[in-house]
């Protein structure tokens, strides 16, 4: 038999507690939640094409059309390094097998994840992109139905296309900047940046 003393006793107990918050605090983390800086998933649309549709200066239109198996939020972000992108705006249409959005919660300052399970009809899919720290950033929510007509939206983690999403993308002249909003953990857009 193993004899513990009274501090010891404490000691394991204060562990034991701590083990458990730390996994709860974990779970939550790598669960439910997921902050802002976590939320980027690349390189997960290899069908991807992409069609300049009026290279007229100083704006340009593109058709950024995904199709079967691709992740369209990685797919817009490598289209936005790509092309060099530091200032548009887009929507889209199509359907998704799949989804993760999220509501962003001020008083924890992270995305609650929304997963969206099957076949949605993608009902209106908008965005814009613009510069941090000299990277494209790009921000979009969906709104999506279901076959029983019922709707989700909210902030894109990821999008599983399926058959096709077809984003029409407004390149704009000017760039915009984004800056760190330590109230919000967000990164926002800022007129004021140059």
């Amino acid at each position: 038999m193993i004899k513990i003393s009274r501090l010891g006793f404490v000691l394991v107990i204060l562990l034991s507690i701590g083990i458990a918050g730390l996994a709860a605090y974990s779970q939550e983390k790598g669960g439910e939640y997921v902050s802002p800086s976590e939320a980027v998933p690349r390189g997960k649309a290899p069908k991807m094409l992409v069609q300049l549709l009026s290279a007229e200066e100083p704006t340009k239109q593109y058709a950024v059309i995904f199709y079967q198996g691709d992740e369209a939020f990685s797919g817009l972000l490598e289209f936005a390094e790509k092309y060099h992108v530091t200032s548009a705006h887009f929507t889209a249409i199509g359907a998704i097998d799949g989804a993760t959005v999220a509501w962003f919660d001020p008083q924890r300052k992270m995305y609650k994840k929304i997963p969206i399970k099957g076949q949605h009809e993608v009902i209106g899919m908008s965005g814009d992109i613009a510069l941090y720290q000299g990277k494209p950033v790009v921000h979009t929510h969906m709104v999506v139905g279901s076959p029983d007509g019922t709707i989700h939206g909210g902030h894109v983690l990821d999008a599983n296309v399926s058959p096709t999403l077809e984003v029409m993308v407004t390149v704009d002249p000017v760039t915009m900047q984004k800056r760190f909003d330590p109230a919000t953990d967000l990164t926002l857009i800022d007129p004021a940046l140059k």
